[in-house]
């Protein structure tokens, strides 16, 4: 898939206001400072499409951007961040979480886990509930940069153990990279091909 428009359509915290749900939509997300933002600027092309910062839970919204006239990527706010308020963090997760089981154009979820660490309970317990939700998710490991291969596929493989504790099978798996632009023509062509099977 070759990214020939990314455009910033609406930032929301109520579902009702989200963009029509035409299109297909992919939304994005994984603890604070998982490298979110950076994945979406690389994927996209665009270096400032995505708000990066060094304040874990910057993303406090609802993101659509329109790519290709066609899909919508979605920059949801991170999980797992602690320095905000729990009524804040509370209030983030229930519309995060009304949107992710009752959008009816969302194809997938992004989960991004960073590569770097050991299996998160945060990370298994979002997974988790997506499982139980019955909405498509796919586990997206970024920051492979900063490690070895072996240690990358060493993370991996623990996430992997890790996740089957809960699933018969894991979910498909990506390795990226916005540093190094890994991972990205495998990501925007299983985009592209499930984006074939949308019926409005």
């Amino acid at each position: 898939m070759i990214i020939k428009s990314a455009t910033f359509i609406a930032s929301n915290t109520r579902s009702d206001k989200l963009p029509p749900p035409v299109i297909p939509e992919y939304a994005f997300i994984g603890r604070s400072n998982v490298g979110k933002s950076s994945l979406i600027n690389m994927l996209t092309d665009r270096k400032g499409l995505a708000k990066t910062s060094q304040t874990p839970g910057k993303t406090q919204l609802i993101n659509h951007f329109l790519i290709n006239e066609n899909w919508y990527l979605v920059d949801l706010p991170g999980y797992g961040y602690a320095k905000i308020s729990k009524s804040k963090r509370e209030e983030w997760e229930k519309f995060i979480r009304y949107y992710l089981r009752h959008r009816e154009s969302l194809q997938c979820v992004m989960v991004l886990v960073d590569s770097r660490l050991e299996p998160q309970k945060a990370d298994l317990d979002f997974c988790c509930w997506l499982g139980e939700n019955s909405i498509p998710f796919v586990v997206v490991y970024t920051k492979t940069d900063k490690q070895s291969r072996v240690k990358t596929d060493q993370r991996a493989a623990a996430f992997r153990k890790a996740m089957l504790q809960y699933f018969e099978e894991m979910p498909q798996q990506f390795i990226t990279s916005s540093e190094a632009r890994e991972g990205r023509d495998t990501l925007l062509a299983f985009i592209d091909e499930t984006n074939k099977g949308f019926q409005n």
